[in-house]
């Protein structure tokens, strides 16, 4: 077997209920911010992450397949990511404990720290996007809505704490 189909030569491809759909589809986009989201995460995670940020960065990259797969197929399956998804990342933010800031935050303290902000600041486009798509599929969850919310203010937190190692 192969992994060229060639099936998507015609720039489409095909989504878990293997209904058909163009490449540029905003569905698509959202899940390429959150594949680059996951990726990113990966980069951060190969440079070297404090223990505690490294179990959370890879409890994230997990969370972000059953996103993904919520997103491709919103009416054909339950709920992937749930209200506890969320209370944990507010846990998560909390438990870093950092002081409120007064001032903008200049990147690139460390590599790592510089990673995290780069996934945060992919994590918002993929809000964005996901913003976008919501308003034209009413089957996308709010609860998607607030996990990247949520997600992009953890990975700010994450990404200071490093900075700080």
């Amino acid at each position: 077997m192969t992994i060229y189909t060639r099936t998507g030569d015609d720039g489409t491809t095909s989504l878990l209920s293997e209904q058909r759909i163009q490449k540029d589809n905003l569905i698509l986009c959202v899940c390429g911010d959150t594949d680059e989201l996951s990726s990113v995460l990966g980069i951060a995670r190969a440079e070297g992450l404090s223990p505690l940020n490294e179990k959370i960065v890879f409890r994230i990259q997990n969370e972000l397949l059953k996103f993904n797969a919520e997103i491709v197929s919103p009416e054909e399956t339950p709920a992937r990511i749930t209200p506890e998804h969320i209370r944990q990342l507010e846990q998560d933010i909390d438990a870093a404990n950092l002081l409120p800031f007064s001032d903008f935050v200049i990147f690139g303290e460390n590599k790592s720290s510089a990673y995290l902000h780069f996934a945060r600041a992919v994590c918002r486009r993929a809000e964005r996007n996901l913003v976008t798509l919501s308003r034209i599929e009413p089957a996308v969850s709010g609860l998607l809505l607030q996990y990247v919310n949520r997600l992009s203010d953890l990975l700010f937190v994450l990404a200071e704490k490093e900075a700080s190692f």
